[in-house]
């Protein structure tokens, strides 16, 4: 092993420009068009054409509404009770056939925002959840504030606004009123901001990209019965609308008809009157229409913006990812498998050659010259003040940090097979007790009262939870809270260590794991551990975990540390009762 000096690095921000009509507003726009309207015959463009057909069609129908009272003016002013009876059954059916059209055409639009906001969710997750491009957002980027807000709230507004433009600029007057935040769908965005680095150290990107994914799903679906609901609603609520224009018609042939008027001619200049005074008013209602979307166009740019950033840095880190850190050719298959040969050599999970290690924000030297073999069986303690890069060489070894200088290979995969890694703050998912131990693998039920139910209740049991399987009512029993609400900060780190007993990877990496728990429980944690056969990397600050680990690695800040064995830690083998 070797000692040395450093490298360093830094970065800086600079200020960001209001939102802006120009060019480079277009692009974005262009961009998430492509992604709104993927190709023809898309769901998104055929609901455009329909929407385009039925705003024709409405347009004739309002003008032949529009008309109406003229023509009440001619029958009236020639007492043709006859002609009135068929205007008025003309006008009812005109003005039933208008509101009903309005209403598809706002129920279209509604069903089309819906669908917009699913394709351009749905694509920026898989952006998102793509590698670890979560984390590098959060964590390493400072550039873009708040993705979980872009992903949820920015883009439910931005398709809002833009199917609102698309029934303005197409159809009649009607002001959007429907406006939904789910604060559930945004939690779990807020989920994975907080805990960006230790779902990244599981390797959970695939896992929440689907749950994610299912909670928009189960949005959407509300919302289209909200919107189905609405459509009778919109009807009755068009149809009396527009019966106000007949009704004063109505009232004043009663006099007319009875004889009140019997002296009264026909008025032939009213009739002209009143029907170039719709046209007129119709107009200017247009033109006052185009001049009021001003105030939307302003919104959907600012959205356009900061959809569109996220999305350039999304695919921007997403390219970084796939060229730079290479996650071993067997990746963690979800569902438990590794496809490809064993890696080589077979006893040696890191090698790590000259790494000098920096803070990629600061450029502050941690790690100087780091030469190590972490192999099976050499178990490593990693020791050290605050702030001299304890868990930053556990973000280096698992991928989600480069290296200054020098070389850093894993030679074992991730998952049950190879490495797992315990954050220092545990992560759980929404989900039941079953979905928290065997996370984040797949959700997969064996049938009751099978060996698999067996394993997890055992290990449980072995991380002194037992009352908790009571707590949540089995292991299958889907649970609605919060299980940073419900466990208190030691039952975290116990049902992280039964989700490791369950994994049972041949390395478990651990970030001051047992930080919330006694000694005593640290010690029998750590044991059973080592009687599963697991190789740990561990970084502690009790003195009593030494006693586990093969090799002490101490770091000392700006560069320097001190390695030395101590005796080699017996391995185990794994007991029955395990």
């Amino acid at each position: 092993m070797a000692g040395g000096s450093a490298g360093a690095g830094g970065a800086g921000a600079g200020g960001r420009p209001g939102p802006r009509l120009d060019g480079l507003f277009l692009r974005r726009f262009l961009r998430l068009q492509a992604v709104l309207f993927p190709g023809w015959p898309s769901p998104s463009a055929l609901m455009f054409l329909t929407l385009l057909g039925v705003a024709l069609l409405e347009q004739l129908v309002i003008y032949q509404v529009g008309v109406i009272p003229s023509r009440y003016y001619e029958v009236l002013g020639n007492k043709d009770f006859s002609g009135f009876k068929t205007l008025t059954a003309v006008a009812l059916t005109l003005i039933v056939a208008n509101s009903t059209l309005k209403s598809f055409d706002q129920f279209i639009c509604n069903m089309m925002y819906v669908s917009w906001r699913k394709s351009l969710t749905e694509y920026l997750h898989s952006c998102y959840f793509q590698g670890q491009v979560y984390y590098s957002l959060h964590v390493l980027r400072e550039d873009i504030d708040n993705p979980d807000q872009r992903i949820s709230q920015d883009v439910e507004r931005f398709c809002r606004q833009l199917s609102s433009m698309a029934r303005k600029l197409i159809i009649s007057p009607f002001t959007l009123a429907y406006y939904t935040y789910q604060c559930f769908h945004r939690f779990k965005h807020m989920q994975i901001r907080v805990n960006a680095e230790p779902a990244a150290f599981y390797r959970a990107g695939r896992v929440e990209h689907m749950r994610t994914d299912w909670r928009l799903q189960s949005l959407l679906q509300t919302q289209r019965e909200l919107i189905g609901k609405e459509l009778w609603l919109y009807i009755g609520i068009n149809t009396f609308d527009y019966l106000g224009s007949i009704l004063s018609y109505v009232i004043i042939a009663i006099p007319i008809f009875s004889g009140v008027y019997g002296d009264l001619s026909p008025t032939e200049l009213s009739a002209l009157v009143s029907k170039n005074a719709f046209v007129s008013i119709y107009l200017i209602g247009c033109f006052s229409q185009l001049i009021d979307l001003s105030s939307t166009v302003t919104d959907v740019a600012g959205y356009t913006h900061r959809i569109g950033e996220l999305q350039e840095t999304l695919l921007s880190l997403g390219r970084k990812k796939n060229n730079s850190y290479s996650e071993v050719k067997a990746s963690w298959d979800l569902d438990g498998s590794h496809s490809g040969e064993d890696p080589v050599p077979r006893d040696t999970a890191f090698l790590l050659e000259r790494m000098t290690l920096s803070v990629p924000s600061s450029g502050k030297l941690l790690i100087k010259d780091l030469s190590l073999r972490i192999s099976q069986g050499n178990s490593v303690m990693i020791v050290g003040n605050t702030g001299t890069g304890k868990t930053s060489l556990l973000r280096v070894l698992g991928g989600l940090w480069e290296s200054t200088q020098g070389s850093i290979k894993m030679l074992t995969c991730f998952g049950p097979r190879g490495v797992v890694f315990l954050p220092q703050r545990p992560f759980f998912t929404d989900g039941s007790l079953r979905e928290q131990v065997i996370y984040p693998l797949k959700e997969i039920y064996p049938v009751s009262g099978s060996a698999d139910d067996e394993r997890i209740v055992r290990f449980l049991e072995l991380a002194g939870l037992t009352d908790l399987l009571a707590r949540a009512g089995g292991l299958d029993k889907h649970v609605d809270w919060n299980w940073y609400d419900i466990l208190s900060p030691g039952e975290m780190q116990r049902l992280s260590f039964a989700r490791l007993f369950y994994l049972q990877p041949k390395y478990a990496v651990l970030d001051e794991a047992t930080s919330a728990l006694t000694e005593e429980v640290e010690h029998e944690l750590y044991r059973v551990c080592l009687q599963l056969g697991m190789t740990l990397i561990s970084v502690g600050h009790r003195a009593s975990l030494e006693k586990f680990h093969s090799w002490i690695l101490k770091l000392h800040g700006e560069g320097r540390w001190e390695l030395t064995q101590r005796e080699k830690v017996k391995q185990l083998p794994v007991g029955e009762g395990c």
